[in-house]
């Protein structure tokens, strides 16, 4: 197994690879295909990164998921981890990596079961409106935006927190992703695509530095 390098910061000369994570049970892990790469852009613009706009994909049992400070998570339908899967995805987490699930609208019933697989001792934690990841380069007083209605409920972000530091995130009734893809994809506003991509820059900050202010 390798071991993982993921206390970076945001003076590194080479360029950062994040990676969108390959799931079995057919959901649609493949959905938002210009997210990763619009909202690295955005991060680089904003932050002392160089992240690879040409993200990876990398499967959840594979070795290869060590590779990635940050993995990206999406789709509207089943979830299936092997229990090889939970646990690779398990040692990943605990070892310095950190995953973000979006919920694309559909996923919420499938997820949660198949991370209790993953950490069967933990409960996913909804997140108060301070948390550090609310509060990074850019700031949300209210927490989570919204940015595509579907059932007229609120935003939810939720997280799994080992020795109180969030490994995992898992954002929903939000659709963050969405609002990172190219503009004509969805017609967003460009004010709601901005607050996409300043929460979605948050969050990539605050993986990497795991930066608590």
């Amino acid at each position: 197994m390798l071991i993982l390098t993921l206390m970076l910061s945001f003076s590194v000369n080479t360029n950062i690879k994040i990676a969108v994570l390959k799931y079995d049970g057919g959901g649609d892990w493949y959905s938002n295909p210009t997210s990763l790469t619009n909202l690295a852009v955005f991060v680089n613009q904003n932050l002392d990164t160089q992240i690879d706009p040409d993200y990876d994909e990398v499967e959840v049992g594979s070795v290869d998921l060590f590779s990635y400070p940050f993995v990206h998570m999406t789709g509207h339908g089943n979830v299936v981890f092997s229990n090889d899967q939970a646990q690779n995805l398990r040692t990943y987490l605990l070892a310095g990596g950190f995953l973000h699930i979006d919920d694309n609208y559909g996923m919420d019933q499938f997820i949660r079961p198949e991370l209790k697989k993953v950490f069967p001792e933990y409960e996913l934690t909804q997140l108060s409106v301070d948390h550090p990841i609310f509060h990074q380069n850019f700031d949300f007083p209210k927490g989570l935006p919204k940015i595509h209605e579907h059932d007229k409920k609120a935003p939810e972000a939720y997280g799994i927190l080992h020795e109180g530091e969030l490994i995992l995130l898992y954002t929903t009734e939000s659709d963050l992703g969405d609002g990172w893809e190219d503009e004509e994809v969805h017609n967003d506003p460009a004010e709601v695509r901005l607050k996409a991509l300043k929460m979605g820059c948050n969050i990539v900050e605050y993986a990497f530095t795991k930066k608590k202010k």
